[in-house]
């Protein structure tokens, strides 16, 4: 019986090649698609997750109150993580954690031998025994118990020492802020994993970073590092939440501090807030490509059911003559869903040989690592998602096949029910209004990246380049920037503390008071130590008053707010105004226009500058435009002279800043593909409908040609149908896309807005797209002899 049913399954795809071609072509392209979505959201969903002790794994984080928004931040104090140890039964075990990305700079490490620049993290003692990043050589218990010790990645330790073994006990020299360290090599990790949202080179201990680097981190007023903890397993988070709420009241803090926690491994997809609530982040992309991989396979199945349908006047006396000598509809409804099953099979196998072969490149394009193994998790949910499939493009039209009237279909074709026409229409829509939902989709990603990537940001972005101060470059600041402005083609040049395109205010404090400031109000003011010049080298606009300046004497009690910080503190009058902050007083010498220190995502945040040389860490050299690779040149060879045996590691700002977008901008390009894709899949059944209506009418257009109809005449009655479908489409799709743009710009705090000229440039689209899609069958129908015409029957 099987054998039979493949038998006549494989003739009728010879005898059908046109629909069969169509069917394959649209089900291996939406498998395929369906494929790389899953791959793409499972590596996404797993990420951070392989942590053996995930379930017990939460990051404490801070709520205040702010310009009476409520604001969550990362950053916590540096004894925070010991101090909850100390005090809190439900923690087994915690550990503070700041990256140099935090601070801002990459850092050298050096050898006798060689110097390789990393980027790296400080960490608590119990770091490796809470996060499962294997250790080559070394106790994971006992590898941080040094404050002096340094933990390397297993391809540092070749890279600096030749083998993992021969690092160990080695001593490696590094430089922050100025000040050489030295630590010893205890341990040495596997390379991190790819779906690790931690990424280190090298491990040092946080009892040397808040005791020999960063001694603030000692006060309870400071924050920074990151807080993780491991509660004991039952440990109800919510009573957790509300013990932990006012902790930091204990240690003589203000109660605008809240505390609470959240799971480690939810931060990478849960880590937007708005006004203290979780409220999205790259959820939503899984979430969106979820269901654009569903849609995609839908609109593959849709084509086979309109394929299938719209040409069973083929198989009529088929059915006819089978139900007449006694087969069932159930046998009936067996063969034309085994039928449906094979193809789905066959274009399944195809989809998988697309995924082998694209993979590479798809990887390329999402950034990502993802490695396709056939295990028997993934065996099954193909299966499934193949028989889901049959069962969904088959299964409409093997009822409707297996219920025609016998009698009925050998006296002749009966006519097409009303539902069936129906249901056919509706499905044409349904492709139709998910076409006109990725045009417009991906033209709002599109305009949106334009605008982040054009938007004036307040300083100058082009042909400015940053690298990390080293070496003797910190002890001599002023004679390296003197003779780096002496280079040919450089404009200008200064320091900073940290780069300004970043996620986040960086460096920044509650402490700054000023007169008539509400006891009640906190301000989270980012701060930024600079040099003389960097104002100017920036192009930052002066608002009011100067920028610092060498004609003044010492500014190192002066210092320059933005426009923002001027609104916050509620200054009629700026310039002159006293502040208090740190201890320190000084007074506002100048205002500057606002400009962005992070994404278009975050808003511009209330910003001080200090003139405090000593504390940049960071150069920054405008040049000349045309003249990039030659003054960089000549830059590397000042910075060698200085630094003979340091790495020069530089970038430009303009790509530091467009790093920022790297999510979106893959998301973009992706959205684009995918939708071209299930475009194209819509295409194709279009055609396959166009080819059949024309087929259908054969015997009324040579009618209608005898009596006088023109070519183009007869490909517009072709066409309108078709044409009205779209426009109903329009009516559902439009309200749609709308909104869930919209959704997706809520994101950007700095965003376009979604105008008319979108829905019409996306309604024209579909329209020129449909009429090219069926204008080759409509066309071809026109032109045929009416003689031929009226013979075809």
């Amino acid at each position: 019986m099987f054998k039979h049913q493949l038998l006549i399954a494989i003739r009728n795809m010879k005898k059908f090649k046109t629909s069969f071609l169509i069917n394959f072509i649209g089900l291996s392209s939406g498998l395929a698609c369906a494929l790389f979505i899953y791959l793409w959201v499972n590596d996404e969903v797993n990420f951070d997750k392989f942590h053996k002790k995930d379930a017990q794994l939460y990051q404490v984080m801070e709520l205040s109150k702010e310009n009476n928004m409520m604001m969550v931040h990362e950053g916590t104090q540096g004894l925070l993580a010991d101090a909850m140890l100390k005090d809190l039964p439900e923690v087994e075990q915690s550990t503070s954690v700041m990256t140099s990305q935090q601070i801002g700079i990459r850092m050298d490490l050096i050898t006798p031998e060689k110097t390789l620049k990393a980027a790296g993290s400080f960490a608590g003692k119990h770091f490796f025994t809470m996060f499962s990043f294997p250790l080559l050589q070394g106790n994971p218990a006992k590898v941080m118990d040094d404050r002096n010790a340094i933990i390397i990645s297993a391809k540092f330790a070749t890279g600096l020492f030749g083998s993992s073994a021969k690092a160990m006990g080695k001593s490696v020299e590094y430089e922050l802020f100025g000040k050489k360290y030295q630590s010893i090599v205890s341990g040495v990790f596997a390379d991190i994993p790819a779906n690790s949202s931690m990424i280190f080179d090298f491990v040092l201990t946080h009892e040397k970073l808040i005791n020999e680097i960063w001694t603030n981190g000692q006060k309870w007023w400071n924050t920074g590092p990151v807080t993780y903890v491991q509660l004991k397993k039952g440990t109800d988070t919510k009573s957790f939440d509300k013990k932990i709420k006012n902790f930091l009241t204990k240690y003589g803090q203000d109660d605008f501090l809240t505390l609470f926690v959240r799971p480690y491994s939810s931060s990478y997809l849960h880590g937007i807030y708005e006004n203290g609530v979780q409220s999205g982040g790259r959820i939503e992309y899984v979430k969106l490509f979820t269901v654009i991989g569903l849609i995609i396979l839908i609109v593959a199945c849709i084509n086979f059911m309109n394929l299938s349908t719209a040409r069973a006047s083929r198989r009529m006396k088929e059915v006819g003559i089978k139900k007449a000598v006694g087969s069932t509809r159930r046998a009936l409804v067996f063969q034309f869903m085994s039928e449906a099953m094979l193809v789905v099979l066959i274009s399944l196998l195809a989809a998988l040989l697309i995924v082998i072969i694209l993979l590479p490149g798809f990887n390329n394009l999402t950034g990502k690592q993802i490695e396709f193994h056939l295990n028997a998790n993934l065996v099954l949910i193909l299966l499934s998602a193949a028989l889901i499939t049959g069962v969904l493009s088959g299964s409409y039209p093997a009822f409707y096949l297996s219920g025609f009237n016998p009698v009925a279909v050998l006296k002749g074709r009966p006519k097409n029910s009303v539902s069936e026409l129906f249901a056919r229409k509706g499905l044409v829509v349904f492709q139709f209004s998910v076409s006109l939902i990725l045009i417009i989709s991906v033209m709002v990603v599109y305009r949106q990246m334009d605008y982040v990537q054009s938007k004036n940001i307040g300083y100058n972005k082009a042909s400015t380049i940053s690298f990390d101060k080293a070496g003797a470059i910190n002890q001599n600041t002023e004679l390296f920037l003197s003779e780096l402005k002496n280079i040919p083609g450089v404009v200008n040049a200064s320091a900073i503390e940290q780069k300004l395109a970043r996620q986040g205010n960086g460096s920044s404090t509650y402490d700054v008071h000023w007169p008539g400031k509400p006891d009640n109000l906190s301000v989270d003011i980012a701060v930024r130590a600079v040099d003389y010049d960097m104002i100017e080298t920036l192009g930052i606009q002066v608002k009011e008053g100067r920028s610092f300046s060498r004609a003044f004497g010492s500014d190192s009690n002066k210092i320059i707010v933005n426009e923002t910080a001027v609104k916050v503190m509620g200054l009629k009058k700026p310039l002159g105004t006293p502040i208090r902050m740190w201890g320190m007083d000084l007074t506002i010498a100048g205002v500057v226009k606002d400009f962005h220190i992070s994404s278009l995502h975050e808003p511009i945040v209330p910003l001080l500058f200090m003139y405090r040389p000593s504390n940049t860490a960071v150069i920054l050299a405008r040049i000349a435009p045309g003249k990039e690779r030659a003054t960089v040149a000549k830059i590397e060879t000042l910075f060698k002279k200085f630094n003979p045996d340091n790495v020069f590691e530089y970038s430009f700002l303009d790509d530091e800043y467009q790093a920022q977008y790297i999510s979106e901008k893959r998301i973009s390009v992706i959205s684009r593909y995918f939708a071209g894709l299930g475009i194209l899949i819509m295409c194709l059944g279009l055609f396959g409908l166009a080819a059949f209506n024309a087929e259908m009418r054969t015997k009324e257009i040579g009618i209608r040609k005898v009596l006088g109809a023109s070519a183009r005449g007869v490909v517009l009655l072709l066409s309108k149908d078709f044409f009205k479908l779209v426009f109903i489409a329009v009516l559902v799709s439009f309200p749609l896309a709308w909104f869930v743009m919209n959704k997706w710009l809520a994101g950007f705090e700095y965003k376009i807005t979604i105008g008319p000229e979108l829905f019409v440039i996306a309604l024209a689209a579909i329209i020129l797209i449909t009429l090219l899609t069926i204008s080759y069958q409509s066309i071809k129908a026109a032109i045929v002899s009416p003689a031929k015409s009226l013979k075809s029957e």
